[in-house]
């Protein structure tokens, strides 16, 4: 069985979207061939049986350009594919969909993100499926839908965890590390964040504190609240690394190490791939969102209301009171459960069985 893949970028170096190469490599080992067409390819290493096609970003191409390569790679390799799975972009759904259904060939949607708007409702009646990470990752009504849970690496992210000298010493520092990571853009509410250590740093029972933000704006407003956030920063007298730091994905897993505690006040509602892979990691999570009621029940995740700093500096001072214990192997365990790679790379290939 042959798959074609859509997706915005391969680089296994780009912060946001390196994880998807894990994805192309774990689908390259269930599949024949994998063609991949994209909108920019940059550095990336992969099996020999998958084939990136780009669209041409990187070289500054036009969006003419964009369209007329897209139309080509379709239609030169439409015997080379038997399926199409399309990820997280439902507009070339849109523009190739009716060819595809045409074909007799299976569309395969993956959508998360709160966002409902005319192209994913035009997308949504050209897909033969429709998966998702959790039900509030899709918000558009379709008998076409399926909940699948993230697909995360546990591997990439709990190996440090078989080598236990650094896990020993941040266990035993008498220094609080605190982690924030995600784009900077004013729906992660870093400021709540900025304002609750503040609060905690001024208290005696408390310990020293580090926290480190890691992330960087990718449009005009978020260059803007970026700057919001340092000027706070700078008004409270507190030193904390809002800076452009940029971690490519496979760096991630270091970090996470490194931190005692993910603070999570991301805005969107659904289920963030970011807390997750801090729970692979073994992680303490605090968050405002409401999507992780399982791993809240679970004792693996902790809560507090959206915006308010003095209930997240109060969380985060029980947690350190109660006695931090690292690693959360019961997290670990959470993320493998109903989050695994592998389990959601074997239902994709089911479906187009």
């Amino acid at each position: 069985m042959k798959l074609l893949v859509i997706t915005q970028k391969v680089d296994e170096h780009d912060s946001n979207l390196g994880f998807f190469l894990v994805w192309l490599k774990t689908l390259a080992t269930r599949f024949e061939d994998i063609t991949v067409i994209c909108l920019e390819a940059r550095e990336y290493q992969l099996p020999d049986n998958v084939t990136v096609l780009s669209l041409g970003k990187e070289h500054r191409l036009s969006q003419w350009q964009y369209l007329r390569r897209l139309y080509t790679y379709i239609w030169q390799y439409r015997h080379d594919y038997d399926h199409v799975f399309v990820h997280m972009n439902p507009e070339y759904v849109i523009l190739c969909g009716l060819l595809w259904r045409l074909w007799n060939k299976k569309i395969l949607l993956w959508y998360t993100h709160k966002s409902v708007d005319i192209k994913l409702r035009i997308a949504e009646f050209l897909v033969t499926k429709i998966f998702t990470a959790s039900k509030e990752s899709f918000r558009l009504r379709s008998n076409k839908l399926q909940v699948m849970g993230h697909g995360i690496d546990v591997t990439l992210f709990a190996h440090q965890q078989s080598q236990p000298g650094d896990v020993q010493s941040l266990a035993a520092s008498n220094t609080l590390f605190l982690l924030s990571v995600g784009r900077f853009s004013a729906t992660k509410d870093f400021k709540t964040v900025i304002r609750a250590f503040d609060f905690l740093r001024k208290k005696k029972t408390m310990p020293p504190i580090v926290f480190n933000i890691f992330g960087i704006p990718l449009t005009k407003q978020d260059l803007d609240y970026q700057k919001e956030v340092i000027a706070l920063s700078v008004e409270l007298g507190v030193d904390v690394g809002t800076g452009n730091q940029y971690v490519s994905h496979n760096k991630m897993p270091e970090i996470y190490q490194k931190h005692h505690i993910l603070i999570h006040t991301s805005q969107t509602g659904s289920v963030d791939k970011v807390v997750l892979e801090a729970l692979a990691a073994g992680r303490i999570v605090v968050t405002s969102s409401q999507a992780y009621e399982d791993a809240v029940k679970e004792g693996l995740v902790f809560t507090f209301p959206e915006g308010n700093y003095q209930e997240l500096a109060k969380t985060i001072e029980k947690i350190y009171e109660n006695g931090i214990l690292l690693p959360n192997q019961k997290a670990i365990d959470y993320v493998r459960k109903y989050h695994n790679l592998d389990v959601l790379i074997d239902k994709i290939v089911d479906y187009f069985k």
